[in-house]
């Protein structure tokens, strides 16, 4: 007589529910929107689930208004755009290598440590893209232009002065009169006036927070719960949302002791993040390992699309070289 077996006692989707990749995907796209500040700022190209690795975005002139003389036709506006790429070519990944007596031994509570910690420095690692499109705005050298056409970045105190890395270099922290000089540059050159940003450093939140004129109330034009500086979104100033970013370059002067964080001001739609693949988390068991291999990665493109020149009608961005400490 066959042995009958019974399948009473085998494993199921709910008793491997805390195994399931699905639920690690989402727990990994949870910590990634979380721990996002940059991304969360520029404008966003969704490109999910489609083919191709670069993304042509058409940036128009503005066009000028005419006259109109009586019995004579209107005039035509001369139309002239250029082409801005985007390359998707960043494929990022977090690979760990559960073994089996850690899953034996384990809490349950390690799986949320490891989906949270992958998405974290995905999340990092796509912010850092974007801080570092910070170093091609207006030079060849990163963060230095040319002082002629006022390109490249700036130092904080007058917000005009070019940034340099000789010898010690320049940057200083930002002063009002700094801070109103790159809002009129913006203003200069048509930039819109809504959802334009500053970035900075946790180091010149603290002066900035020193400071009274960028925490009054009269200054801010904020009342209630939000009249000061504040978590994540550290305020508004001159109608400029401000945040805070630990992610901001770190730059050495040519000294090789002296450093600088760049502070960015840009409006959304200067930078263009295209999203190709969303972070996803991946598994499969290792026989040879006697683990589970968990992979979790993300495929995206970033791109400056109106960048840093005064002769460039649209101009929304600008970086800020303050001290690195």
């Amino acid at each position: 007589m066959a042995n009958s077996l019974s399948f009473a006692n085998s494993v199921d989707v709910t008793d491997a529910d805390a195994f399931i990749p699905e639920v690690w995907s989402l727990e990994v796209l949870a910590a990634y929107k979380a721990n996002l500040v940059m991304a969360q700022l520029v404008t966003i190209l969704n490109h999910r689930g489609r083919k191709g690795d670069i993304i042509n975005i058409p940036v128009p002139s503005r066009g000028s208004a005419s006259s109109k003389s009586a019995n004579n036709v209107v005039t035509l506006v001369t139309h002239s755009d250029s082409n801005v790429q985007v390359t998707i070519n960043q494929h990022w990944e977090y690979s760990r290598v559960i073994e089996d007596i850690v899953e034996v031994q384990g809490l349950s509570s390690l799986r949320r440590f490891f989906t949270d910690d992958a998405g974290y420095a995905l999340s990092k690692r796509v912010d850092t893209t974007l801080h570092n499109l910070a170093a091609t705005w207006g030079g060849a050298t990163a963060y230095e232009g040319t002082a002629a056409n006022g390109t490249g970045a700036v130092i904080g105190s007058d917000g005009s002065t070019q940034w340099s890395d000789a010898d010690a270099g320049n940057g200083t922290a930002i002063a009002d009169a700094g801070l109103r000089r790159v809002v009129q540059e913006l203003d200069d050159t048509d930039t819109p006036m809504r959802f334009r940003y500053l970035v900075v450093p946790p180091v010149e939140k603290r002066k900035l927070l020193g400071e009274t004129r960028f925490t009054e109330q009269a200054f801010v034009g904020e009342g209630g719960a939000g009249n000061s500086i504040r978590n994540g979104l550290v305020g508004d100033l001159y109608g400029v949302q401000v945040y805070v970013s630990s992610n901001c370059a770190t730059v050495a002067a040519s000294d090789g002791v002296t450093n600088y964080r760049a502070a960015l001001m840009f409006q959304r739609e200067a930078l263009v993040l295209a999203e190709q693949l969303a972070p996803r988390m991946q598994s499969q068991y290792k026989l040879e390992a006697l683990g589970t291999l968990m992979v979790a990665d993300t495929l995206f493109g970033a791109q400056t699309v109106r960048g840093d020149t005064e002769t460039n009608d649209g101009t929304g961005c600008k970086a800020i070289m303050v001290p690195a400490t």
